[in-house]
């Protein structure tokens, strides 16, 4: 196969430039997937008009694991709409408000709704950004801040459960590479001497209610919440649902039936033939389908709505999702296209066979923060990485189980914070916010944590034991009260 060496990061470079210059991110993917097909096709521009289409929109847009996702999010949009329309969602808000009646309060409560929904980073963004809208609305937070909360406790927390989709997917990597290295040990204890080492997800995790704690923000996250204030005054949002028009079980039927049905769904696989992620993908859908159900039958009780009139709601909420769905299919796009480019082998190439083994896993927690970040997929820098930088940890005597866990807290780094990625596409679509806006405002947190995790890795190079992540732990907390203090208001 053909090298394309630096030419291969272009595509990248142009993308990721042009969603912060012009702030249109469907615009930003749709010229650097052009662009990436252009070196493909030898810069025929038909040739390559064409092969973006056939090679790379309609084959993504088809595969079964993306399908899934789109259709997904399709009936996650009817659903949020039909729960907005029968009034459940203001509801929600209006018994939630009496227990977390302070900005504060009710960010501690979507952190701690995160982390319950440990099974899915997907369901983590889809179920708990729509959920606490209005509550974020009625205690006056910008949406901004709902985005990152969702997206650093989405893939963080499923990445440390070793028997979700993430975990099954790890294991399958380390025995495929273990065994190409002629190495005989059982991949699941290899995953749970890696748990204590993966850095980024336990510090991302507490971050949040470290930044909570403060009261404060700082950077453009901070901007972003004067702006929502100063919209609100001039809009003065409605603080208080109608009276008689909203009522408690327009939530509790829906979210009921969500639960019994992906739980009964979840509970089966999970004592028969194990989770995958097929299983919580048409869980979570037949879930989304029955709860609008629900919906429907609250609005046809309690406010005369027809179920014709229920099911119009349903596919008009649907509807309002395209933009999200063409975003997502244009960083599959481009992540495609990236790979046909070679991008990731590229930047693993990088990598050099000289260095110090105690400090290789720095160096790959960098390549793979670089890889996932360019590439927006943490699971595709997971399999590269683990095919091509155990094998060179083992000729220099690195640790391996070290270097497995910078390849995923790098991995999950670059994720976090890549403008392509689809779970921060899908944290921007679970909390209602410009998808620019969450990357921008999120940046300056994630990569404060980036650098605890890089300090982490050189501690561990020192001192061998994973009892540094303690010391980090007060580093970062001590780090995030500084710059609140000196940057935050």
């Amino acid at each position: 196969m053909e090298s394309y060496g630096v030419l291969s990061v272009v595509p990248l470079v142009i993308s990721i430039f042009l969603a912060i210059y012009t702030r249109n991110i469907i615009l930003s993917l749709s010229i650097g997937a052009f662009s990436g097909t252009l070196i493909l096709n030898s810069y025929n521009p038909f040739f390559a008009v064409v092969s973006l289409m056939s090679d790379h929109a309609f084959v993504q847009a088809s595969t079964p694991a993306n399908t899934q996702v789109l259709f997904m999010t399709m009936v996650i949009g009817g659903f949020v709409n039909i729960l907005d329309e029968s009034g459940g969602a203001r509801a929600f808000s209006a018994a939630i408000v009496k227990y977390v009646s302070t900005r504060r309060s009710g960010q501690f409560a979507t952190w701690a709704s995160g982390i319950s929904i440990f099974f899915s980073d997907t369901a983590n963004s889809l179920v708990v950004g729509p959920l606490f809208r209005p509550v974020y609305t009625q205690l006056k937070i910008c949406r901004e801040k709902l985005a990152y909360i969702i997206d650093t406790t989405a893939s963080p927390v499923v990445i440390l459960i070793p028997v979700a989709s993430w975990g099954v997917y790890i294991m399958s990597l380390i025995e495929n590479s273990y065994s190409d290295m002629g190495i005989e040990e059982d991949a699941f204890s290899v995953l749970l001497n890696v748990w204590p080492y993966q850095f980024y997800a336990f510090l991302a995790l507490l971050a949040v209610p470290m930044v909570i704690s403060t009261g404060k923000d700082f950077g453009p996250m901070l901007k972003a919440q004067k702006r929502y204030d100063e919209e609100v005054k001039l809009n003065e949002v409605v603080e208080a649902p109608e009276q008689g028009e909203s009522r408690l079980i327009m939530v509790i039927l829906p979210f009921a039936i969500m639960i019994v049905t992906l739980g009964s769904i979840l509970g089966y696989y999970a004592f028969t033939e194990g989770i995958k992620s097929v299983h919580v993908n048409a869980g979570l859908c037949i879930s989304y389908i029955l709860s609008s159900g629900g919906c429907a039958y609250v609005m046809k009780r309690f406010k005369n709505t027809s179920y014709d009139a229920s099911m119009n709601i349903f596919f008009v909420g649907a509807g309002k999702l395209i933009t999200v769905a063409a975003i997502l299919i244009l960083a599959w796009v481009l992540s495609s296209i990236c790979r046909d480019l070679q991008t990731g082998e590229f930047l693993a190439s990088l990598i050099g066979d000289t260095l110090d083994p105690r400090y290789f896993p720095i160096v790959v927690f960098f390549i793979g923060t670089i890889m996932s970040f360019a590439t927006g997929s943490s699971w595709g820098t997971f399999a590269i990485l683990m095919a091509t930088t155990l094998p060179v940890a083992n000729i220099l005597g690195a640790d391996l189980v070290l270097t497995i866990a910078a390849i995923l807290g790098g991995g999950l780094f670059g994720d976090h914070t890549s403008p392509i990625s689809d779970t921060t596409v899908l944290a921007s679509m679970g909390a209602d916010c410009p998808h620019i806006n969450h990357v921008m405002t999120q940046l300056p947190y994630a990569v404060l944590t980036g650098i605890m995790t890089i300090c982490a890795f050189i501690l561990l190079a020192i001192y061998q034991t994973p009892y540094v992540i303690f010391i980090m732990i007060v580093l970062q907390y001590l780090a995030i009260r500084f710059m609140m203090y000196r940057y935050g208001e």
